[in-house]
């Protein structure tokens, strides 16, 4: 009776634990139902023992017999309802598992997503990054830009330049009423000192005013239009300057070039300086050589009046000059024809001669210096007939005429007064170019002493960059 009574709470037992092993709400109706019913027959059984006592042995035997079937339908019951409960444990555990691997799955699709999304984070903040890194490359360019402008060009960008057909005026006050206190003729140049109501503040020469703004130019633009209009000039300051046909020391030398003469700059190297001379463009170390930018600069009224003044006393000196040399020239060609006995000759040559042209004049010179076409070209000489350099040609020439020249071909571009141009060029005058000069003859030509290899020669007057033509007579 004990082993079944074990038996029986072994059975409740293991239903209870698979109760309990479930978390949900199981239907265990079956196993609810029969717990009762299981505690009813213990009690029972117990009260029938007691009784059994005055009973007989067939009672006994038929109680075993309806006790085993009791036993049977027991376990049958017990064991429904266990496999019930571990049906019910299976699903529940079946479910919270399908539960966990959803839950799972939503975690795993979330991660996946996380990256997605980092992804896409990280890009836009490498497209941020990447947005100030372009900013700041602009800047960094710009930076860059200004930090690749020479010093030159840093001083080309504070200048106004006047881009007008002729000139503009420069006044007293940012104002059409202020006075006139000079002119800036196009492509002149001034110092910006500041911008008011469309006016331009400059210092340009002697001049201190106001001027259009809309009629100049400043900053970037300045820059870029300086390299147009002023002239790079490298002067010579050592007694013989070598030209080289190559940068270096050890280069051929292309031509000498004396102290004080000024060059055109082609170019600026690393140490040495490309330079137009009339053997053609050769490299002179920049330790002989001071370099500047020239500018035409503006002009006051009273440096206006004091210009005219001087280019007419010029004039005027020119046709003095021009005079003196005809009745010089006369005179020798009268001397001329006494020797050889012919007055007819003599009165014949004078007439060739007429007295108030200084055109005329200037053809003599032309006709003077082409006897010498063909002698030898002497750097530093002046003898027409054994050797001389340019200005030495031009100086020696002139002589004839009564008129002292500088030995120098920059200092020429000074003597006289200007004529505006090669198109206003009269057969006398004197061409300048870069370390070189010549005499115009006319037809678009100049009789030059050209160089070593050359010697005394006629070339096209505009076969290089023509700085200036002055006239004598």
């Amino acid at each position: 009776m004990k082993r079944r009574n074990a038996k029986l709470a072994a059975y409740i037992l293991i239903g209870a634990v698979a109760l309990s092993s479930a978390s949900l709400e199981a239907d265990a109706t079956g196993v609810s139902s029969l717990l009762p019913a299981a505690g009813l027959a213990l009690t029972m059984e117990e009260g029938e023992e007691v009784a059994s006592a005055k009973s007989t042995s067939e009672d006994k035997t038929q109680k075993k017999e309806n006790k085993k079937e009791e036993d049977k339908t027991f376990k049958k019951e017990i064991g429904a309802a266990a496999v019930t409960e571990k049906d019910s444990a299976k699903d529940a555990k079946n479910t919270e598992v399908s539960v966990k691997n959803a839950l799972t799955a939503e975690k795993e699709e979330e991660k996946e997503k996380e990256p997605l999304i980092i992804e896409k984070d990280t890009k836009k903040e490498e497209s941020k990054s990447s947005v100030k890194n372009t900013e700041s490359s602009d800047e960094s360019k710009e930076t860059e830009s200004e930090e690749e402008l020479t010093k030159e060009e840093k001083e080309f960008s504070k200048l106004v330049i006047a881009k007008v057909n002729d000139y503009v005026n420069i006044r007293s006050m940012p104002s059409e009423e202020g006075e006139i206190l000079g002119k800036l003729y196009d492509k002149s140049v001034g110092d910006f000192i500041l911008e008011k109501d469309g006016w331009y503040k400059i210092t340009s020469g002697s001049v201190t005013g106001y001027v259009k703004a809309e009629y100049c130019v400043t900053g970037k633009e300045a820059v870029e239009l300086a390299k147009k209009v002023g002239t790079r000039v490298a002067t010579v300051t050592t007694t013989t300057l070598k030209v080289r046909e190559s940068e270096g020391l050890n280069a051929p030398v292309l031509g000498l070039v004396p102290i004080e003469e000024e060059l055109s700059v082609v170019e600026e190297l690393d140490g040495w300086v490309k330079v137009d001379i009339e053997e053609g463009y050769g490299y002179v170390s920049s330790d002989y050589v001071s370099l500047r930018t020239d500018f035409v600069k503006a002009e006051s009224r009273e440096e206006e009046e004091a210009r005219l003044k001087k280019e007419e006393d010029a004039k005027k000196a020119a046709k003095e000059a021009a005079k003196k040399a005809e009745e010089k020239v006369a005179k020798e060609r009268a001397e001329k024809s006494a020797s050889q006995s012919s007055s007819s000759s003599s009165e014949q040559t004078a007439a060739s001669v007429p007295a108030s042209s200084g055109s005329g004049i200037g053809s003599e010179v032309v006709n003077y210096a082409m006897q010498f076409v063909g002698n030898p070209y002497v750097y530093g000489g002046s003898s027409l007939t054994n050797g001389t350099d340019c200005s030495g040609f031009v100086m020696s020439v002139y002589k004839n005429f009564g008129v002292s020249l500088p030995h120098s071909s920059s200092a020429d571009r000074n003597q006289g007064y200007d004529v505006g141009g090669l198109e206003n060029a009269q057969p006398g005058d004197i061409v300048c170019y870069s370390g070189h000069v010549g005499i115009y003859a006319g037809n678009g030509q100049i009789v030059h002493a050209s160089t070593s290899k050359t010697g005394i020669i006629v070339s096209n007057a505009n076969y290089r960059n023509v700085l200036a033509v002055r006239r004598i007579f």
